[in-house]
Order: structure tokens, then C-alpha cells, then sequence
């Protein structure tokens, strides 16, 4: 016999120790792991990582085979390996009807069990009894049966396993929205069992998409059928959670050691390399000690102080852990594996030389890795003195097989049994290496001959659909509506995928089936959806915003992405292409668009150079006809072809013939849609338009100024539907400022039944009359306002066929009765709102759409898209109805919340929706917009948008809501924009009274607004010049206030001021120092605390005040002036006695204020109770000059918060020399 060569008897030894430690305790039915000699129970996650050291020896021994033993030896390993990934895979397909419930639910309550018997895989506690739901556990099972079955192993035997794998990717398909208990199983770390959105199991699930996509589960032998689909755009929305949370874990936890196995082996999940640097060095500085790392802050798991007897934490008992929490050496196996695969030697050393220090031996002179260290009860006190003194004990399962294992493969790589791309044969580690530049192609087709021709007016040569077949084009919908039949078993009874959704990302890819090959154009152009689509400066921006978007985010894909356009009909503008689409489509030629490359042309040129998937997974597998569609796709697709994008017929709303044959008298309903307005801009809690008197002020938020133009309520009319119409009557501007409504209908009247009956009879009439006039009336704001009042009063169903015809001979010309059909106020409504569209009145478009009920295309996924980016959302006005929204909500919850939250107003909440997606829209291209902003306040932001533009427009209040709902949609996303990033902006009035937002470079601009409604006696009294300085920093405060945001560091830096007194009162909120006692300063739930006490300031520039006012607090107990500050300290009295500071300072140099607060000395209390308002406006009895003076300078507020702080304060001292430096 041969001697072994070193290296032989070297994997020997390790044989050994993996025999006798781990694969002793496999059991020998199941294949499963127990977690221990006295408890039977396996978990996925523990069983999945304990049989890694048994696949990476088999891959050592693989490589030496130079005899047959080794061979065998190789072939036992591998075996193993398999047995236990099978006893898994039988052991969640037992429960295959949770799988396919929870893909509805996503309830805790319908999730796969996180452990089963080690004996027969049958559950071991009930479904409530346990936090089951763990989404990395089942992901880091898909991860490594990918990873397995890349390096050869074949570990599914059936394609019934294929379809049920398949299932389980959309199981966890949707992490990153789903809140689990995490990698501790604990949830939220007072183990009350709350679940929460954790990094972790959102990284370890993108991990697992990732490594899934179009693996072929057969290996080498398999076919189109055992092939494994994953939409992209799922895993790309994982990725941008776990890149905005990172170095986050969770809300309760600020940091974790378990993201050590997100960023490091074996997920590789973050493709940022200075996020992965960061978020290690967070997790080194904070957890690591001399015998591991540390959990999370504040874990009291397995500590001296934990008591046994409950599961759960008391809140306040949390501060007890501080300092004393287990140490893992479980992290270090981690760390050397983070180090070994980033080829850092050094490391690698440094990490296994204090594991050597901290393992234990056991009496066969074995290495074990302990599952923690404690330290002793006896020493806790000296310990809390001076963290990291003191001797620790072992405490839990020794060997921890978790770690033991983990260990092993350190030391395979260490010694060069193995090489790292053995461990990741997927190649994920290479996930942060620079790639090159995307190129993204763009296909544009026309829709027939005649749109062709009006491209090539412009120079631009495209292709008709006709044209480019045998490619076919479709609508995103057809595409998703394919990839339900994804995963279906009858068999197994599951259903396919259940979500609708098809991003970018999959749309951008081509798709074969059989000798077929689909293109699809983006969903959020689906025309049919919302009135979004119908603004093309919309549209184009966009298109751009998606280009940007691809070349950031494709990554792991063979070929370029293409995105498929159709020009349609549909888009043109009064029969022209808009400029916005020619100018994107001449970009396009160029080559370059706002820094993305691009490449136009046609479809056949990028077959070669696409991507290119093959929707195998429709044919009849199950019926035994693989090579033959599926019967349902088949007669799909068939009837699919022909009318994906055909022209659909808008309801005509009054026949062509109709001619108002006399002069009608005045309608009643003037104003019926503004009366159901509630942007407040000029409540006294906003109202700041400067020193204007003061009845004046009150009134106007009762009767409407006289601001209308006549171009901007009846230009409608020239572009009325029938062309021989010209203006209906001629420009009508009396009946506009009175609000009225001569029939008033009051149902609670106790009147006797006669007086009901002649109100019904006359009620009657009024609705006969008004039908009248709604089919004589060219102008679409009074058939709003007319359809308005009818669905107040008859409601949306009401059937108004037949009714109002007053000449009954003029037989020829039925109306509204088309052939007898009944025609509804809806189906009015339905048309009025086609017309606006067209006609591009967006304000009465958005008070339709409102009506209709239209829901915003994506609503639900816009919100997701916020919350799980750590964006708290709240609608409705404030003070009074905000509704906060903290998890994502199905859409039709979160249509009714939006609904109740602002009444009647169905603009607004049509706006809010809007406002949503747009919020939606830049969190995900620029999230820089959002940083140290917790809680978005729609309500508050439209009514600063509005506030802006009666600034910018130099308009009372109600015309300035009037021109914010009347913005197109595009200029309302670029407002936003405007006011999230803080720019300056004008306005300046492009046809029909329509509104454009334009950036200003020079703020010299920006006073100045540029707008003139085209009014006819040319009234220069609006262009309005106001002195550039003033203004400045109360405008910025406003709006930083709306946006709640706050300086860096802002809630840690509270966190310390509350440690040192007993509590911070804002509002009426008291912020108890208790809070510090269960949360850590960086905890995203402290944050939040703070934020709801902030929220209850009514006004946005009072708020910023209150937050400077904290500020100067933060210093004081920085620079450790004092030990405590005493009890309950209220922030609002500190703003209250700076403003009377900053009074007396301008009384003796006789500043700006002395025309306003400094001026009254005596009598000043009785003026101001007796009109609640302060003469120049300022919010919450502050004088407006203080809210607009810089923070620093002698006279700046920073200085004045400074001197209150010192008189407020007991505990400051008040004689002697004191160091006062305001940073």
C-alpha cells in the first residue's frame, strides 16, 4: 500500500473530527441535525450551516482522490450532504399549503416552521407557540442548494421538488417588506415577540434570489423544465432596502453581528464595498470583545441579570444589559472567512490566534467552539465599572456546531485544502468589483404608418409594429399575467405566482417561447392605468429617471437591457407629437442622455447583444406535452395579439348636434367642486403672507379674492369637441366670487310631509334643469361642477337617460340616451374626465379621477417603497386628521385611509396619492433627498407647495390651491423636487394659464416671480418685487420644518440631553427619561419617539425653532458644563424667552420688529388675546423676525437660544466665568 502524502493524513485528522462532532449526530432517517444530545429539535438555519464543513471536505478530498478510499471518502461526504438538504426539502413540502397561503397572507401565523423534528420532520410546536417566521433561514437554504448543486451535487430528485423550490422563491420573494423575527428569532429586542423588517433576512433573501435565477436545479443533466425563474426587479428591491438600512439591522436594533453573514460569506449580498468597510467597522467598534462579538446592544440573552423564568424583557429592564451582553466566538469563525475571502492574510492570522486563545479542549485534545461566554454574576459589578475587565465562563452548547463548523472551513482555506471559488462556485464574492458602463438600448415602434411619418418629419426613422415581426410586442400586463403559470402543481396545489407586479428590470429583457420572441414595453406606460400617462413632459422625464435606473442596476444578467417605447395615438397633443417626447427621442440619437449611454435602433439589431430569457416553465410539463403550450396561454396569447394596443373609444359626453338653441340662465352649482377644497394656507397656524392687515387676513380664507382670469375659466371651450362650435357665452366673471347654491338641501329638516313632498317634486325639476344645461354647456369646469352637486345629491349611480329635455319635439336629437341604454352619472363622469385629459385641465382631471375612484397606479408600492426604507408616512391636514402609516398596507386599506383623512376633498386625495409616487420615485434614484428625514408629512408638504406658490405667485391663499391642483403632473413632480432639495424656484405661465417651475441659479430670479395670467388689462401689480434678503431663512425654515428635517446626529444628540435630566416636554408630550433605559442612542425606535413629540407643533417654521432650541441644549451637556439639568425642562418656554430676549435687544437698537411685537409696551397682552394673532404674522406668538434670523451672528437665534438656556436653567451657574462657544 502507498503511503499517504502529508496533505492526505492531514484531511485525515479533519475527517475524523468532522465525523466525530458533526456527522455523529446526523440522524440516520431523516438526515437532520438535533440541536443537541437532550433536545430533538432542528432548526433549518443551524442544520444548513453544521453541514457546510461536511461539503467543503468533500470538495478537499475531491481533489487528492489519488486512491479509491479517498474516492469513497469523497462520496460519503457528498452523500451526507445530500441527505440532509433532502430531510429539509421533505420537511417544508410537508407543509406546502402554508407556502402556498402565506404567498396571500404573509401572516407570521401562515409562515414554515423555523424548526422540526430531527427524528421524523413533522412540526414540534404549533404554528402561534413560536416565532417561525424567518425569511433568512429558508433563504439561506435556497442559497446553499444553489451554491451545492452549482459544485455538482444533485440534491433535487423531481420536477414536483422543482416546482415546489420555485414556490419557495416566491416565498421569500417579497423580504423586503416582510417584518420576520429574524436570525435570533427574537423580532423586536424586548422579545415581545413583535416581528420586524431585519437586514439580515432581507440580504440573505436577495442572496438567495440572486443565486436562484435561471438555475438549473437538474444540474449538467437537466432541461428548460428543472430550470428555476426569478423576476429581477425582485431582488434589485431587496438589494436597495438592505443598502438603505445598512448598517442598520432593524428598528430595535441599531447593529448586528449577524450582518457579518450579509456582507461577508456565504451571501455576499452587499455590492457597495464602502458599505460592506462601514458596516464592519460598526460591528468591530461596538460588539467586538476579547471572546467574540456581542449579538446586538443591550442583548440580555443567557446574562447574570436575565431572568430565567419569562421570555420576554420588561422596557426599562434593558439599560441592566448594557456592557454585560454574551460574547460569540461564532463571529470570529465569521470574521476569518470575511478576511480569507478577501484574501487578507494578516487578518485571517490575527482572528484565528484569538479563537485559539478563547476555544475549549476537550478530553480527546479536540478544539471546541463554545457557544458564549458570560461573565460570572459575581463580577458584573466590576464589569459595568470598566467593560471588558473582567474573566468570562462558557456558557451553552460546547461545540456550538454552527460556529464548529464554520470554524473547520476556516481552517480548510487556511491550509489550502480549499480554494475560495470552491466555497462560492456561484461567484457571488465578486458582487463589489467594479463593472463596466451599462449600455442600455432603446427600441422605439410606432403604431402604425400614419404616427411613423410624424417621426420622420422630425428626422427620427422607426419600425411599425407590423414591421417588426416576427417579434412581437406586448403590454407589461401580458407579461405578468405569463408568469402566474410560473410554479404551478397541481399535485403539490400550487397556484403560481401570486403578485402582478413586472419592473423595469424584466420588461428590459427579451423572451423567447418556442420559436417565438416577445419585447414588452415598461408597465408604468400601460396607458390604460392612470392620468399620470397623460402628461408627456411626465412621460419623458421618467423615461430618463428608468434609463439612469438601468445602468445602476443591471447586474448579474447575460446582454444588455433594452427598453421597448410605443408611440400611440394616445400620446399625441392636438395632433402633434409633444415637444417633450421629440427632444428625449433626438437625446437618444446622441448617444448620451443625461450622462446613461444609450444606443437607439431597431429590434433586430439587439437580438444579439440583449438579454434573452426562455419562458420554458409554459408548456404542458404536467399533462405530459412539454413541448406544447399551455392550453389557457395558448388561447391568451391568441386573443392578446390582437388588441394590446388598440385605440379605445372615449364615451362621447353630449352629442355633436346639440345647440344651445337660447340664452340659459345662470347655473346654480357655480363653485360646487372649490367648495369641497381643504388646503388651508391661510389659517392662522400658516398664515405668514407678510405685515397685511389684519381683517383682511381673517377674510380671506372666506371669501375667495378676485383672482380669476377670464382665459382661465372658459378658454376651455375653443377647444371644445365638435370643431363648427365656437365660444359658448361670452367670459362670465360676476357669479365667481360668490359661493352659492340656491337649492340647499337639508335632509335633518323636520318639515311636515306636504312641504317634503313639493321639496322632492321641486328637487325633481332642478335635476331636469341641470341636465339641461349640462348638455348646452361647452365648459368643462361647469359640467364638473354641475356633475359634482348631481353625485352629491343623487349619488355615482344615478340614471340621468332621458332626463332634461325640454323640447320634447326635437325627437332627432336624443342626447344622452344612447339607444335606450341607461347612461349613469359615472359613465358622465367617465367621459368628462377623458375630455380634461385631452384637454389638459388638470385641476378638474384630478377632481374626476377623484370621483371615479382611480386609484394611482402602484399606490401600495409606493408606500412600500417609503416604509421599508425606514420613511414613516402620514396624510391628511394637520393638526387634526393625520394618519400615520407605519407597514405597508393593501392598496384598497390604504384608498379608504387616504379618503378618510381628507373628507370630501377628492383633489387632495387624488393629490396625495400622486405626491406619493413621486415621493416613491426619487427614494429610489436619489434617497440622498430623504437623509435625516424619519416622517413624511403629505398633508403638510402640499400645503407648503401651496404656500411656495402664493409666495412665488404673490397670491392670496386660495389662488394659490386653485394653481397647485391645476399643475400638470410633471410640474407638480418638479415642485416637489424643488422643495425636497431646498432649491430656489420661479414660476413663469406658459399657455392657457398653465403653470411651469422653473430652477433659479442665481436666487436674484427667484423673487421676482415671473408670472402673468395673460390678463387683459395687463395688471402689473403682480409681478411683484420683494427685497431679496427678507424672507430667506423663515422660507427655510418653513420648509425644512415641513419635511421634518433634522441636523446630523440630531436624535442621538437628544438621547444624551434626556439622560441628564428627567424628561423633555414638547407640546404637552413628555419624552420620559424611562426611554433611555430601554433604547440605544442610534435606535431607529428612539428616533421615532422624538419625531411623534415633534410632530405635535401644528406649525413647521415653530417646529425648527423647537429643534434649534434642542440643539443648544446638546451642547450644554456635550461639553459636560453640568452634571444634570434638572427636572422636566420644556423646550417651547427656552423659544418663548428667546423671543423676549431678541424684543428687548431690538427695542434698544430700534430693529425691524419694533413695528410689530417690539412695539406695544404696554397693552400688548390685551391686543394680542383679543385677535389671537400677532401683528406681523409670526406663528405660535413668536415675532415673524425672529423666524427669520439667521442662526448665527450676534443677533442670530443660536445666540438668543443660548442666553434663555442660561436663565431657564436652574442648574447652569449664574455667576463666574463661564466658556461659551457656539459652534
Amino acid at each position: 500500500m502507498r503511503s499517504r502524502s502529508n496533505s492526505g493524513v492531514r484531511l485525515d485528522y479533519y475527517q475524523r473530527i468532522v465525523h466525530r462532532l458533526i456527522l455523529a449526530h446526523q440522524e440516520p432517517v431523516t438526515g437532520l441535525f438535533p440541536a443537541s444530545n437532550v433536545n430533538s429539535h432542528a432548526w433549518i438555519r443551524d442544520n444548513v450551516y453544521c453541514i457546510l464543513a461536511v461539503w467543503g471536505l468533500s470538495m478537499a478530498y475531491k481533489k487528492i482522490a489519488d486512491q479509491d478510499e479517498d474516492r469513497a471518502k469523497c462520496y460519503e461526504l457528498e452523500q451526507s450532504c445530500v441527505k440532509l438538504m433532502r430531510g429539509l426539502l421533505m420537511a417544508m413540502m410537508n407543509q406546502k399549503d402554508k407556502v402556498e397561503k402565506f404567498k396571500t397572507t404573509q401572516s407570521p401565523c401562515d409562515s414554515l416552521h423555523a424548526k422540526y423534528s430531527s427524528k421524523n420532520g413533522l412540526p414540534v410546536v404549533g404554528d402561534n407557540e413560536w416565532g417561525h417566521l424567518q425569511i433568512d433561514a429558508v433563504s439561506l437554504y435556497l442559497l446553499i442548494l444553489a451554491q451545492m448543486t452549482a459544485s455538482g451535487l444533485q440534491i433535487v430528485f423531481s420536477l414536483d421538488e422543482v416546482s415546489f423550490i420555485q414556490n419557495l422563491v416566491f416565498y421569500i420573494e417579497s423580504a423586503y417588506s416582510i417584518p420576520d423575527y429574524g436570525i435570533w428569532e427574537r423580532g423586536d429586542k424586548t422579545n415581545h415577540g413583535e416581528p420586524e423588517l431585519n437586514a439580515s433576512s432581507i440580504g440573505m433573501a436577495k442572496a438567495a434570489l440572486e443565486a436562484m435565477n435561471e438555475l438549473d436545479l437538474f444540474g449538467a443533466r437537466g432541461g428548460p423544465a428543472s430550470v428555476i425563474h426569478v423576476l429581477a426587479d425582485e431582488a434589485h428591491k431587496c438589494q436597495a432596502v438592505l443598502q438603505s438600512m445598512l448598517p442598520r439591522e432593524s428598528n430595535s436594533k441599531e447593529l448586528d453581528s449577524g450582518l457579518l453573514c450579509v456582507i461577508g460569506f456565504p451571501a455576499f449580498a452587499a455590492d457597495d464595498a464602502q458599505l460592506i468597510h462601514n458596516t464592519k467597522d460598526a460591528i468591530l467598534s461596538r460588539l467586538q470583545g476579547k471572546y467574540g462579538c456581542k449579538r446586538f446592544l443591550r442583548d440580555g440573552y443567557r446574562t447574570p441579570k436575565e431572568d430565567p423564568s419569562r421570555l420576554y424583557y420588561e422596557r426599562w429592564e434593558l439599560r441592566m444589559f448594557e456592557n454585560i451582553e454574551c460574547e460569540w466566538p461564532l463571529f470570529f469563525c465569521y470574521l476569518i472567512l470575511f478576511h480569507a475571502f478577501q484574501n487578507d492574510k494578516r487578518s485571517v492570522q490575527d482572528y484565528a490566534d484569538r479563537l485559539e486563545k478563547i476555544m475549549v479542549r476537550s478530553d480527546d485534545g479536540i478544539l471546541l467552539i463554545p457557544e458564549s461566554y458570560a461573565v460570572p454574576m459575581d463580577l458584573v459589578g466590576f464589569e459595568y465599572e470598566k467593560p471588558g475587565s473582567q474573566l468570562r465562563e462558557v456558557v451553552g452548547r460546547c461545540p456550538f456546531l454552527w460556529g464548529q463548523s464554520l470554524f473547520i472551513l476556516g481552517r480548510l482555506l487556511q491550509e489550502g485544502f480549499l480554494a475560495v471559488g470552491e466555497l462560492d462556485p456561484l461567484n457571488r464574492r465578486l458582487g463589489a468589483q467594479k463593472k463596466p458602463d451599462v449600455v442600455v438600448q432603446v427600441v422605439i415602434i410606432a403604431e402604425d404608418n400614419e404616427i411613423r411619418d410624424k417621426l420622420a418629419e422630425h428626422d427620427l426613422h422607426v419600425q411599425t409594429i407590423a414591421e417588426v415581426a416576427p417579434i412581437e410586442v406586448q403590454p407589461a400586463r401580458v407579461l405578468s399575467h405569463l408568469y402566474t403559470y410560473l410554479g404551478r402543481n397541481r399535485k403539490l396545489g400550487l397556484t403560481g405566482r401570486k403578485s402582478r407586479d413586472v419592473g423595469i428590470l424584466s420588461t428590459s429583457k427579451l423572451y423567447s417561447l418556442k420559436d417565438r420572441i416577445f419585447a414588452f414595453t415598461p408597465q408604468h406606460i400601460d396607458y390604460e392605468e392612470y392620468y399620470t400617462t397623460r402628461d408627456p413632459d411626465l412621460l419623458a422625464s421618467n423615461f430618463t429617471t428608468n434609463l439612469a435606473f438601468l445602468t445602476n442596476n443591471w447586474r448579474h444578467m447575460l446582454g444588455r437591457p433594452t427598453i421597448t417605447l410605443m408611440a400611440t395615438h394616445y400620446m399625441l397633443d392636438q395632433d402633434k407629437i409633444p415637444l417633450a417626447m421629440i427632444q428625449t427621442m433626438r437625446k437618444l440619437k446622441s448617444g448620451y442622455i443625461n450622462g446613461t449611454r444609450v444606443m437607439l435602433g431597431s429590434l433586430k439589431d439587439f437580438l444579439n447583444t440583449s438579454a434573452i430569457t426562455d419562458l420554458s416553465f409554459l408548456g404542458s410539463t404536467e399533462d405530459g406535452y412539454p413541448d406544447r403550450l399551455h392550453p389557457d396561454v395558448q388561447t391568451y396569447l391568441d386573443e392578446h395579439l390582437l388588441r394590446s394596443f388598440s385605440n379605445r373609444n372615449t364615451m362621447n359626453l353630449r352629442g355633436g348636434q346639440l345647440r344651445p338653441r337660447h340664452l340659459r340662465r345662470r347655473m346654480s352649482c357655480k363653485g360646487a367642486i372649490k367648495k369641497t377644497r381643504s388646503i388651508n394656507v391661510d389659517s392662522d397656524n400658516l398664515g405668514m403672507e407678510g405685515p397685511s392687515p389684519l381683517t383682511e387676513r381673517r377674510l380671506s380664507s372666506i371669501v375667495p379674492p378676485p383672482w380669476l382670469h377670464p382665459n382661465q375659466q372658459s378658454h376651455v371651450s375653443v377647444f371644445a369637441t365638435t370643431p363648427e362650435e365656437g365660444p359658448s357665452s361670452p367670459p362670465h366673471l360676476g357669479g365667481e366670487l360668490i359661493r352659492e347654491n340656491i337649492y340647499p338641501i337639508d335632509p335633518h329638516h323636520s318639515r311636515s310631509a306636504i312641504d317634503r313632498r313639493s321639496e322632492f317634486v321641486r328637487q325633481q325639476e332642478k335635476v331636469e334643469e341641470l341636465i339641461a344645461m349640462l348638455r348646452e354647456t361647452e365648459n368643462l369646469e361647469e359640467q364638473g361642477d354641475i356633475l359634482q352637486y348631481l353625485v352629491d345629491t343623487q349619488g355615482l349611480d344615478f340614471n340621468t337617460a332621458g332626463l332634461g329635455f325640454r323640447h320634447k319635439h326635437d325627437d332627432d336629437n336624443v342626447g344622452m340616451l344612447e339607444e335606450g341604454r341607461v347612461v349613469t352619472v359615472r359613465d358622465l363622469l367617465k367621459g368628462l374626465y377623458e375630455k380634461a385629459c385631452q384637454q389638459k385641465l388638470w385641476g378638474l382631471v384630478r377632481h374626476t379621477a377623484g370621483m371615479l375612484g382611480k386609484r394611482v397606479e402602484d399606490l401600495a408600492k409606493a408606500v412600500t417603497d417609503l416604509l421599508v426604507r425606514q420613511k414613516q408616512v402620514t396624510v391628511g391636514m394637520p393638526p387634526n386628521n393625520e394618519h400615520t402609516i407605519t407597514a405597508p398596507l393593501p392598496e384598497g386599506e390604504l384608498r379608504q385611509l387616504i379618503h378618510d383623512a381628507y373628507g370630501d376633498d377628492e383633489s387632495t386625495a387624488m393629490l396625495t396619492q400622486e405626491l406619493m409616487v413621486y415621493l416613491a420615485m426619487f427614494i429610489r434614484t436619489e434617497p440622498q433627498l430623504f437623509h435625516e428625514m424619519l416622517r413624511l408629512r403629505v398633508g403638510l408638504i402640499i400645503q407648503v407647495m401651496a404656500k411656495e406658490l402664493s409666495r412665488t405667485l404673490n397670491c392670496g391663499g386660495e389662488a394659490a390651491s386653485e394653481h397647485l391642483l391645476n399643475l400638470s403632473p410633471f410640474e407638480m413632480k418638479n415642485l416637489l423636487y424643488h422643495i425636497l432639495s431646498g432649491k430656489e424656484f420661479a414660476v413663469s405661465s406658459v399657455a392657457r394659464g398653465n403653470l411651469s417651475i422653473v430652477s433659479c441659479k442665481s436666487s436674484r430670479v427667484s423673487k421676482k416671480s415671473q408670472i402673468g395670467l395673460g390678463d387683459p388689462e395687463g395688471e402689473d401689480a403682480l409681478i411683484a418685487t420683494i427685497d431679496d434678503r427678507q424672507g430667506q431663512w423663515l422660507r427655510r425654515r418653513r420648509l425644512d420644518g415641513a419635511l421634518n428635517r433634522v441636523p446630523r446626529d440630531f436624535y442621538s444628540r437628544v438621547w444624551t440631553v434626556l439622560e441628564k435630566c428627567q424628561g423633555l416636554a414638547i407640546e404637552g408630550r413628555i419624552l420620559q427619561q424611562s426611554l433611555t433605559q430601554e433604547m440605544t442612542p442610534g435606535e431607529l425606535k428612539f428616533a421615532l419617539e422624538v419625531e411623534t413629540a415633534l410632530n405635535q407643533i401644528p406649525q413647521p417654521e415653530y417646529r425648527q425653532l423647537v429643534v434649534e432650541a434642542l440643539m443648544v441644549l446638546t451642547l450644554v451637556t456635550e461639553h459636560n458644563m453640568v452634571a444634570s439639568l434638572g427636572d422636566i425642562i420644556c423646550v417651547e418656554h427656552l423659544v418663548h424667552k428667546a423671543n423676549q430676549l431678541f424684543l428687548e435687544d431690538q427695542r434698544k437698537v430700534q430693529g425691524d420688529a419694533t413695528l410689530c411685537c417690539a412695539k406695544l409696551k404696554d397693552g400688548k397682552e390685551q391686543q394680542q388675546a383679543a385677535s389671537g394673532m400677532l401683528l406681523c404674522g409670526g406663528a405660535a406668538y413668536i415675532c415673524q423676525h425672529l423666524y427669520d434670523s439667521a442662526p448665527s451672528g450676534s443677533y442670530g437665534t443660536m445666540t438668543y437660544m443660548s442666553r434663555a438656556v442660561a436663565l431657564v436653567l436652574d442648574c447652569v451657574p449664574k455667576h463666574g466665568e463661564m466658556e461659551c462657544a457656539i459652534s
